[in-house]
């Protein structure tokens, strides 16, 4: 009976002794192929490019890996407590394969019938991540084993948990829990909620299955799974549980997006980043840019609302599209969300999918599951859309894809996306830093630069550089000209007859070249060009920075037919700004490693260097003179009106057609250009000037970046005096400022008040009047 006894326990030892002893060959066999620990031992992630404002907030980061690099003792305590209530609740006890979990797991999977639990540990996932790949095969279950064996004999458990926390990937392109705390929550690990933690603690079992954002449900459950094994093992108490199980979570849908708008600043600085260093993107670069969070958000807040109102002011073009609601039954159906994942979202033009529509009230569903109601004044701007009678494609119905957006009041309303687009800069003109730039409406939906890459009409923007050349030649501010019209021949414009016109048809008769750009008279520019020559005024304005070929040497040239570029009118009216220096704008103002050590810094002028000057500083203070006109008293006045300051000049610009619509304005610290127009060109439409359209996002914006600056005036340089005679329209006394050295008599078309200037200067009477376009010079 013994033998019979003794027989099977000794095969079944024996057995086990064989079991063990190939084990051990295999071991023996395996472990000086497994692969060396460098990659661990000194761990060195692939960080991402980021960009920074001057005043440190993050607008932008690349790589293929998004990543945020935290030391383990600077995680929260419960964010460690909830990673290992959701992947390895004995991390601290096991020596890297946790034989009780293992166990554990076996028996859980043998009476559930199937696979249901594994028993990875957090080193293991950290061998498999950085050695192995994911065939699940017995020998790759071996090599992860003893990969874990050897990494916990070399590396504490604190490192190997630090690895873990910063290389795991989470979706959504995150690479580590700092990461995804700032793509899914917007927020630094140390800000977020015990909800919020567990939500993420959840994600690396399988980051897609849980996502947030695109399996909000799974996401929920296994959130809730990893709150339940927090209270379990006492990690969190009882209410503490409770709270975080009814907490709402904020999930970010626009993945990409920061919490300052500077999409077009953050490519810039990328584009110069990577030319200069190729491993820009995996290196832990960093750009400091020159942009300063209050003036970028000011930028973008004015430029987004001058849009909006601009396309409201033209009516409601109808529904965006239509979806089919055929199956739809209930309001929480979950393809409601799936119907709107693909429409672009903006916190200022929320999409919305209409669920039903009358003349008097619409309800529509919100990504996220938010259902919206719109009576009332909300109604007004759609109106006409929602009568049975408005085109099948373009009436407000069920199923119609449409935009809302909230008053002041909080009260939703009808909104659409805009066509239109625009673009705004603002640069400090002492040095050329760039403290705001919105290259467009939305940079998600249209990635094109209007601001550096725009080459539009400048139109009667570009007018202050002719009178500027024209004071080089010799004319003043009082020199007249008649606000006439005028007929050129063929002959002299190369192609066709012309006949310009006054933007309002209106004519006033004999001016001052001060009062012609005041009130920005085309007859008046057209003949002042004509007196300087076209081709001395193409050659002048390079000093500004244009670009002679794109402002041919014609006529036109006065009234802004060339192409220019907001980044151009930035650098060239800062000349006028800053007392006749030519300062490049600059974006980038460092470029750092990894450790904080400058690797770059862009060179940069100040005004105030001599040999930067590109106009005589009497011609700068006399602009400035003029063009603060344009802005208390000309085509401008709603500026000064409005920030009632003295110290504000400008320019508005409108094209041929009102096409393009400008306004170049500055005040001695800043200088800003706005612009809107279609990208395709056509009409703005009818009374659309630069007034109008571009010039309310300037004053918004400089309301908001002059709110503390002190009102200033440029001091006037030597060499100019202030003379006086009489107003040739109205015989009404007049003064002005001319340089104080011989005058030239410009040809100023019998001009009797230019003999005044010239007899107070020296005491003779001009010669024989000279012909339209010449200078005669007179000695003092």
């Amino acid at each position: 009976m013994l033998r019979w006894i003794l027989l099977p326990v000794g095969a079944i030892l024996g057995a086990m002794l064989a079991a063990l002893a190939l084990l051990g060959i295999a071991l023996i066999l395996a472990w000086p192929r497994l692969p060396s620990l460098e990659a661990l031992t000194d761990y060195r992630p692939k960080m991402p490019l980021r960009v920074y404002t001057a005043d440190g907030h993050l607008i932008g980061e690349f790589g293929e890996e998004r990543r945020q690099f935290v030391r383990i003792q600077d995680v929260p305590e419960m964010m460690k407590q909830a990673i290992l209530a959701a992947e390895d609740e004995r991390f601290y006890q096991h020596p890297g394969v946790d034989v009780v979990g293992i166990l554990r797991a076996g028996w859980a999977n043998l009476i559930s019938g199937g696979k249901r639990q594994g028993a990875s540990t957090i080193t293991m996932q950290v061998a498999r991540n950085f050695f192995l790949s994911s065939e699940k095969t017995l020998t790759r279950k071996l090599y992860e084993a003893l990969l874990a064996f050897k990494i916990e004999n070399s590396l504490s458990k604190d490192d190997i948990l630090q690895i873990y926390f910063n290389q795991i990937y989470l979706g959504q392109r995150a690479y580590g829990f700092a990461a995804a705390a700032h793509i899914y929550f917007g927020k630094d690990i140390h800000e977020l909620s015990v909800a919020e933690m567990a939500m993420l603690a959840g994600l690396p079992k399988a980051p897609s299955t849980f996502n947030p954002v695109a399996n909000p449900k799974r996401a929920k459950l296994r959130q809730q799974y990893v709150l339940r094994r927090m209270r379990e093992l006492n990690f969190i108490d009882a209410e503490q549980y409770e709270k975080a199980l009814q907490e709402p979570l904020q999930v970010r849908r626009q993945i990409d997006g920061f919490a300052l708008k500077a999409d077009h600043v953050a490519e810039m600085a990328r584009q110069i980043a990577v030319e200069a260093f190729p491993d820009a993107y995996t290196a832990g670069l960093t750009v400091i840019t020159t942009l300063t969070r209050p003036e970028q958000e000011a930028a973008w807040h004015s430029l987004r609302q001058g849009v909006i109102d601009y396309d409201r002011r033209h009516g409601y073009r109808g529904a965006e599209g239509y979806a089919d609601m055929k199956a739809i039954t209930r309001d929480d159906d979950e393809a409601l969300e799936d119907l709107l994942s693909e429409v672009a979202d903006a916190p200022d033009l929320r999409p919305a999918l209409v669920l039903e529509a009358s003349p008097e009230k619409l309800r529509a569903y919100l990504p996220g599951g938010e259902i919206v109601t719109v009576e009332g004044a909300g109604l007004k701007f759609a109106q006409p859309m929602l009568d049975n009678r408005a085109p099948p494609n373009k009436r407000l119905r069920r199923g119609a894809i449409i935009r809302v957006s909230q008053d002041s009041k909080g009260h939703w309303q009808i909104a659409q996306w805009p066509e239109v687009e625009a673009a705004f800069v603002a640069a400090d003109p002492r040095d050329g830093a760039v403290r705001a730039l919105v290259g467009g409406f939305d940079f998600a939906a249209n990635k094109f630069n209007h601001v550096t890459q725009a080459w539009r009409q400048p139109g009667s923007s570009m007018k202050p550089f002719v009178y500027s050349a024209a004071l080089e030649k010799g004319y003043t501010p009082l020199s007249v000209f008649p606000d006439e019209p005028l007929s050129i021949s063929a002959e002299e414009t190369g192609s066709q007859a012309w006949a310009p016109k006054n933007y309002d048809g209106k004519y006033e008769g004999p001016m001052t070249l001060r009062t012609a750009l005041t009130k920005s008279k085309n007859m008046v520019s057209i003949r002042l060009i004509r007196a300087i020559d076209p081709h001395y005024a193409q050659d002048y304005i390079t000093r500004f920075g244009f670009d002679a070929d794109k402002n041919p040497p014609y006529l036109t040239l006065a009234l802004g037919a060339g192409s220019v570029t907001p980044w151009q009118h930035l650098a060239a009216y800062a000349v006028f700004a800053n007392g006749g220096y030519r300062i490049t704008p600059y974006i980038v103002k460092q470029i750092l490693d990894a450790n904080g050590k400058i690797l770059a810094e862009t060179p940069h002028g100040q005004a105030g260097d001599e040999t930067l000057r590109v106009i005589d500083a009497r011609n700068a203070w006399i602009m400035n003179s003029m063009l603060q006109d344009v802005v208390h008293r000309g085509t401008a006045a709603r500026a000064g009106q409005v920030l009632k300051r003295g110290d504000l000049a400008g320019k508005t610009g409108t094209t041929n057609d009102y096409v393009d619509a400008w306004f170049c304005g500055y005040q001695p610290t800043l200088v800003g250009i706005a612009w809107m127009g279609f990208d395709q060109p056509r009409r703005l439409g009818n009374g659309e000037t630069g007034g109008r359209a571009a010039l309310p996002i300037w004053i918004n914006f400089m309301q908001a970046a002059l709110k503390n600056v002190p009102e200033m005036q440029p001091a006037m340089p030597d060499g100019i005096v202030r003379v006086t005679g009489q107003d040739p329209a109205t015989g009404a006394p007049i003064s002005d400022y001319v340089y104080r050295e011989a005058i030239p008599e410009p040809a100023a078309e019998g001009s009797s008040f230019l003999s005044d200037v010239l007899r107070f200067f020296t005491g003779k009477s001009p010669a024989a009047p000279v012909q339209e376009g010449q200078a005669k010079p007179v000695a003092p």
